[in-house]
């Protein structure tokens, strides 16, 4: 293709398809919706996944220099897509903007929309492409940030007691203020040096006072180094692991079954820096990963952190994973056990075979026994816990087969297994099958399936994912699941179920697409009758969801959303739940202020038929509140730029119900009817 061919190629697609500015930047917070929808992931987890947009979306990632690597990060750009966008670059040249990008073979208009916000186009740097110290200290970009969440209402936790009720019930009352406070400071450049600390105190924790005299109840210091020569990755100080398909470690986030079918299994394995809140799921100490050959890495890791726990006996009888420290109760549960972990992983990554080999191993210094429940006789147990998985990746033509297979310490397995056909990116069809052993035990360990855990489940899950009449997208699967031993709030052993969904897209254009989306879920479930016998009955959940993107002009963006949920237990009344929702986003022209405002309505039979909805907040900040009952949402966001170092952000939020006087209970019970939050954020780059 010659210059001027491919020059007139890219000024049709300009003059066809305008692009939107201000809806391509919004859209990757529906990427975030995708990945989560109705649920899948564990809520600990979306923390870590939408910080990791966020931080993409905030430093794009130039296209024309970009390797395999850093186009694996996006989730959803499929094998084909990734290698098809290095051919282009390779055959010709550099791109000029992102008009060009639909000239990718195979490439659309929603995987453009999905791509906008996370890249840019820039001819090489050679000075930044092989950095020295003083190159990295010259370029690298500072930024510091902070969090202020102000409630107006009063938990029971903080309203005044006698000092007498104090004595007799010290966990009562909060310890500290009703304010939530973080700090976060971060030196980066480009994508290969990352230096920073996240500091957190949650609304009733102390703050320089009482039990916590350091000031902050959390903090995550980390260092961070990429791509120095055979140097891959080094990490000091708090870190993420994730490795194959979870199976023996995965602290990063889960593929849920809602991921698109064409990505599903694309995971970007290795060593990432830990700079989000989340105070369970991250490792402490040191990890490095060399390169041994051209296609071979090494990966090793060392950590060494306190954790908390219910301790009884010199027994762990729980582990505590929410990290709040409000009360007394809290505090007796803070640091009380250590946790040593070792491993290693060996990765082959050829072009059409990869493979990877995982060992972890790791010892409590106290023996971890969990409370005696009839549902968790086989959850780990013990002081030392090691791992060994091999995963793979084979491609042959139009397929794909991958998965991975791993074994504990006393010989359980756990194994997934997935078949992708995929004669064109236009058409993917998957079989996946995975068996967990009843009693496989991985302390780190998370995949897909129905079950929160990867032990007592086996499954056999067919998605498909298809275009047709050139604007449509259908995304369908169905999953049956089987448990050989009894789950929480399921007393039965041998219980069966299936999960299925069904999602028509239309996207004719940049400026308008719009879903709708079915899911079924039929499995067992705990239910106590009138007489008061509890029996283990079928309980199926039925929802649906229909989601409008409109933008007429640059500055506006349009969201309409409509959900509802049926739930019922087999032959019992069923529960029913509606959500009506809009949001209205507008840029102004004259002076750099984004104003988005969101209301909802909704009404829902009882706390069974909650409608969770993603809802816009501030930077580094994801929202997914939980509707249930009667009454109404707003939200009002404001981001103003006072230049090009100083940042303001603010988020009112209103939630008012019709149906209670009193909202929550126990310490978190507020008196009346409605909530009233705002939320103040202050960035400053330089």
């Amino acid at each position: 293709m010659n210059k001027w061919l491919k020059a007139l190629l890219i000024a049709c697609i300009s003059v066809l398809l305008p692009v939107n500015n201000l809806y391509s930047q919004e859209k990757w917070e529906d990427i975030f919706e995708r990945l989560v929808a109705n649920g899948d992931e564990n809520s600990s987890q979306w923390e870590n996944l939408f910080e990791e947009l966020t931080d993409l979306k905030e430093h794009p990632i130039n296209i024309n220099t970009a390797t395999k690597e850093q186009l694996e990060k996006f989730h959803f750009l499929s094998d084909r897509l990734v290698e098809n966008i290095l051919y282009y670059l390779y055959k010709y040249g550099p791109m000029l903007s992102d008009k060009e990008l639909l000239m990718v073979q195979d490439m659309d208009i929603q995987t453009v929309r999905y791509l906008k916000p996370f890249i840019t186009f820039q001819s090489s740097d050679k000075e930044k492409d092989k950095p020295n110290l003083k190159t990295i200290i010259n370029h690298g970009k500072q930024e510091l940030s902070t969090r202020l969440d102000i409630p107006f209402y009063t938990r029971k936790g903080y309203q005044p007691i006698t000092s007498e009720e104090l004595r007799e019930n010290p966990n009562k009352r909060y310890l500290g203020y009703a304010f939530y406070h973080n700090f976060r400071y971060t030196f980066r450049f480009s994508d290969k040096v990352y230096v920073g600390l996240t500091a957190e105190k949650d609304a009733g924790e102390p703050f320089f006072t009482g039990k916590n005299q350091k000031g902050y109840d959390y903090y995550s210091p980390y260092l961070l180094i990429r791509d120095m020569g055979r140097l891959k990755a080094l990490a000091l100080g708090n870190y993420r692991l994730n490795y194959g398909y979870g199976l023996v470690m995965n602290t990063n986030f889960n593929i849920g079954k809602t991921t698109m079918i064409s990505t599903m299994g694309n995971r970007k394995a290795g060593i990432k820096k830990h700079s989000s809140t989340n105070e369970y799921q991250y490792f402490q100490g040191i990890a490095g990963s060399y390169q041994l050959a051209n296609r071979w890495t090494m990966d090793a890791f060392y950590s060494y952190r306190k954790m908390d726990a219910t301790v009884d006996n010199r027994f762990i009888t729980s582990l505590k994973e929410d990290g709040y420290h409000r009360i007394p109760r809290d505090f007796e549960k803070k640091n009380t056990f250590s946790n040593q972990l070792i491993g290693s992983n060996l990765h082959y990554n050829g072009k059409y075979f990869e493979a990877g080999l995982t060992g972890v191993y790791h010892v409590f210094n106290k023996v971890l026994k969990p409370t005696s429940r009839p549902y968790n006789k086989y959850y780990p147990q013990g002081r030392d816990f090691f791992n060994v998985g091999a995963n793979y990746k084979l491609f042959w033509k139009q397929f794909t087969l991958s998965g991975e297979t791993a074994i504990d310490k006393k010989g359980r397995i756990a194994t997934m297994n997935m078949l992708k056909y995929a004669p064109k990116e236009s058409f993917q069809l998957m079989v996946m099958n995975r068996f967990y052993d009843v009693a496989y035990q991985s302390i780190y360990a998370s995949s897909i399936g129905e079950g929160s855990d990867v032990q007592n489940e086996s499954g056999i899950y067919i998605g498909l994912e298809t275009k047709f009449l050139q604007y449509f997208k259908l995304n369908t699967y169905g999953d049956f699941f089987y448990f050989p031993w009894k789950k929480y709030q399921m007393s039965k052993n041998g219980t069966h179920g299936f999960d299925g969904m069904c999602q028509l897209s239309y996207s004719p254009r940049y400026e308008l697409d719009m879903f709708i989306r079915y899911r079924y879920k039929n499995k067992y479930k705990d239910f106590t009758g009138e007489d008061k016998e509890k029996v283990t009955i079928p309980y199926i959940q039925q929802k649906w969801k229909y989601q409008l993107n409109y933008s007429p002009i640059d500055e506006l963006m349009l969201k309409t959303t409509v959900d509802m949920v049926h739930n019922a237990y087999q032959g019992q009344n069923p529960s029913m739940g509606f959500l009506v929702g809009q949001s209205v986003g507008y840029k102004f022209k004259i002076f750099p202020l984004q104003l988005d405002i969101h209301g909802a309505w909704f009404h829902t039979d009882d706390y069974a038929s909650r409608i969770s909805m993603y809802e816009k907040s501030l930077l580094y900040a994801f929202s997914i509140p939980s509707f249930y009952g009667k009454g109404e949402r707003l939200a009002l966001n404001l981001r103003y730029e006072l230049n090009e170092h100083f940042i303001f952000q603010a988020k009112y939020g209103r939630t008012h119900y019709r149906d209670r006087k009193v909202i929550g209970s126990d310490l978190e019970q507020i008196e009346g009817n409605q909530k009233n939050d705002l939320y103040l954020q202050l960035r400053i780059k330089f």
